[in-house]
């Protein structure tokens, strides 16, 4: 079951980088070196959720995936002019709602939450 979690949460991810590069791409054309990155950049974030162990609800997972895995792409383009922060909000936000969303849906695909998870975030252990 791990592996079809993997290949749920890769596809998804794919095609959220596809509606994104499209939403981005809606005031004009862009180079296809950035539409790429915009793609890469969200099947990646969903290749990530599907490997990743954190034990804590699976829609907290994604959230917290969605907002780290966007942080590279978001940090690229605060140095365009005139508008470089509010690309940047707007891509940890929309990291944030495809993570969610890719979780929500491979829950519902496949009955199966992220590793370990049993839809309640579990206390830390402490390590010696």
């Amino acid at each position: 079951m791990r592996g079809l979690r993997v290949l749920v949460t890769t596809i998804l991810g794919f095609v959220f980088g596809i509606v994104c590069w499209l939403l981005a791409s809606s005031g004009g054309p862009m180079p296809a070196a950035m539409a790429w990155s915009i793609i890469l950049s969200r099947t990646l974030l969903g290749f990530v959720i599907g490997i990743s162990a954190w034990k804590i609800n699976y829609l907290v997972h994604g959230i917290l995936l969605g907002f780290i895995v966007s942080i590279p792409m978001a940090l690229a383009s605060l140095p365009m002019p005139g508008k470089g922060f509010k690309i940047f909000l707007g891509t940890l936000i929309m990291g944030i709602i495809y993570g969610f969303l890719i979780e929500l849906i491979t829950h519902f695909v496949i009955k199966e939450k992220s590793a370990g998870s049993n839809g309640k975030a579990e206390p830390a252990t402490p390590t010696s």
